[in-house]
């Protein structure tokens, strides 16, 4: 009789579970040596240097980390990301000067004021005050929503990089005739600093945003206001000018 034939299961190391665990531990250093970095953020090389591995590896997970917002990139230096405060929200507080301009919108308004982040490709409610109306929006805070059509989205897409901003479009918007409608719309944003939700994603809800400017860095932060078109409607224009001048003020304190 053959003698019985030896299991090799316990002799080979599961491959595929240790290179998850490789990759876990990576991204949890690359989160760790950016965070202590900060402000000065971090180069690819210094990364590689410092987590002891290959160049190429670090750069897809950089990559990834970028896109699902924990990074941001700017200059060729990696950044804490804005969606970094969702592994901490109880202990996240908004500048009091941006809470502020919150309340002051919203109660001039009485509609909900927003303050919103960029995320990767999504777009996160990060401070909400509303107002004394019963019926009003209600957004969802820290929750991840997608960045077309909302007002906020819209914000982001319109002073994005161009090269990432078409990478989206052509990802998420393949129809040519929507894409350039798209883009002719970012444009106009672009050149006035206002972005409109006339409806486009609740029937009977309006929404207006405009971009936090910090000297040297991306626009990944909006502020705005938000309620039933039967209010925001026939003031609209008066609405958006508001909005604006208060992401001037706050902008000018950056």
């Amino acid at each position: 009789m053959a003698p019985p034939t030896k299991s090799t299961r316990g002799s080979q190391p599961p491959p595929a579970r240790s290179m998850e665990h490789r990759a876990v531990s990576r991204v949890m250093a690359i989160l760790e040596i950016v965070l202590a970095s900060e402000p000065n953020g971090l180069r690819l090389a210094d990364l590689a240097d410092m987590t002891g591995a290959p160049k190429s590896s670090i750069h897809g997970l950089a990559r990834g980390l970028v896109a699902t917002g924990y990074l941001r990139e700017h200059r060729g230096h990696y950044f804490q990301g804005p969606a970094v405060s969702m592994l901490a929200v109880s202990g996240e507080r908004v500048p009091a000067a941006y809470h502020h301009a919150l309340e002051e919108l919203s109660r001039t308004w009485n509609e909900t004021a927003i303050l919103a982040t960029l995320a990767g490709e999504t777009v996160i409610n990060i401070d909400v005050v509303e107002p004394t109306h019963t019926i009003r929006a209600s957004p969802p805070v820290h929750q991840r929503r997608a960045m077309w059509p909302g007002s906020y989205g819209k914000v982001f897409l319109a002073f994005m990089d161009p090269g990432r901003r078409d990478n989206y479009l052509n990802r998420k918007h393949q129809d040519p005739d929507e894409q350039a409608r798209i883009t002719a719309e970012l444009d106009e944003i672009r050149s006035t600093g206002i972005a409109y939700n006339r409806g486009e994603i609740t029937s009977d809800l309006y929404g207006v945003a405009s971009p936090i400017m910090v000297a040297g860095i991306d626009v990944t932060l909006a502020i705005g206001l938000a309620g039933p078109d039967a209010r925001m409607s026939p003031r609209l224009d008066a609405i958006a000018a508001g909005v604006l001048r208060t992401a001037k003020q706050l902008s000018a304190q950056n």
